[in-house]
């Protein structure tokens, strides 16, 4: 069925909930009359302060509103509502004995959607009512498929940037970070640093529990390292079971804390699924500067120094040559 006439049908099972904000009980109880019977619920607000007040303890779906009421103009109520985010969205008809042109023109630059004066023909008004309700319904649908689009590009924008195995950031992302990083600490002459770390004998992990259990570990080293590194700081998995963190505005001698307590953290840390096996990293460190000014360079800085962590037996910081 086209989703159109299906909006209708919706519209017309269920009339949804309107206020009358109308000083006079008599044409208040009239209106009332007619809408209920036209399957509305209808509620009643004697003045504009209290229409304020209902409006704001309960939902309503349309409000028919009169110019004249004893506390406040039906244009400033509308104003009010208008530049309200929970309540700019509802529809307003202004039910008025001021017919007159500028009456009209005020009424609608003050966010009323429609005008009609009294007495009013009953036809008319329902006519008004319907065509206001389907309106909303229709701009409530489209919000609502804006709000499911918003969502859908951030969940796409998240897993473009991300690893789906440990949830921190990829090498991609990782990259245009470190450019940008490296850029601004030239500009204001501060440090960043780069420490490249590798599981210490992961493949004999795999081979010997299987790489259920080898994802079960790279997910439990990435844990540990958000619990250490700062929130300034990118942590990404640069692949296989490769981590590298970027520190920015962060010299050695700052980068030598968190890079100790990550050794320190894995060292000794129970890993449930194999209890038995002691898991351990290499970690390289290496810091931009004059030697190492481009991320290509400074990256692969980090590199050679965990590389030299391995050769002298892992488990281990080495630093940069030059630093």
């Amino acid at each position: 069925m086209n989703f159109i006439v299906v909006l209708w049908l919706i519209i017309a099972m269920t009339k949804g909930r309107i206020l009358i904000v109308e000083d006079s009980k008599q044409q208040a109880d009239l209106t009332r009359e007619l809408l209920e019977k036209n399957g509305y619920e209808v509620v009643w607000a004697s003045d504009g302060i209290s229409g304020i007040k209902t409006i704001g303890t309960t939902s309503f779906d349309l409000i028919l509103l009169d110019l004249i009421l004893p506390d406040m103009s039906g244009n400033d109520v509308c104003r009010w509502l208008k530049l309200n985010n929970d309540t700019k969205g509802i529809p307003i008809i202004m039910l008025t004995v001021k017919d007159s042109l500028d009456d009209k023109v005020s009424s609608l630059e003050a966010g009323a959607d429609e005008y009609l004066a009294k007495p009013y023909n009953e036809v008319e008004l329902n006519v008004m009512i319907y065509a206001a309700l389907r309106t909303k319904a229709l701009q409530d649908e489209l919000k609502q498929r804006n709000k499911q689009m918003v969502e859908l590009l951030t969940k796409v924008e998240f897993l473009a940037i991300t690893d789906s195995l440990t949830g921190l950031y990829n090498r991609r992302y990782f990259d245009n970070v470190l450019k940008k990083e490296l850029t601004e600490g030239k500009r204001y002459r501060k440090s960043v640093a780069c420490l490249m770390m590798d599981i210490d004998n992961f493949k004999q992990i795999n081979d010997t529990y299987g790489h259920e259990t080898g994802d079960y570990v790279l997910k439990e080293i990435a844990a540990s390292l958000k619990t250490i590194f700062r929130e300034a700081d990118t942590i990404a998995r640069w692949g296989g079971e490769e981590f590298i963190v970027m520190m920015p505005h962060t010299d050695m001698n700052g980068a030598s804390s968190p890079a100790s307590k990550i050794l320190k953290a894995i060292d000794e840390k129970k890993f449930d699924k194999i209890p038995d096996e002691h898991i351990t990293v290499s970690i390289g460190v290496a810091c931009s500067g004059e030697t190492y000014n481009t991320p290509d360079i400074l990256v692969n800085a980090s590199d050679l120094a965990l590389y030299e962590a391995k050769r002298k037996g892992k488990n281990r910081i080495e630093v940069a040559p030059g630093e």
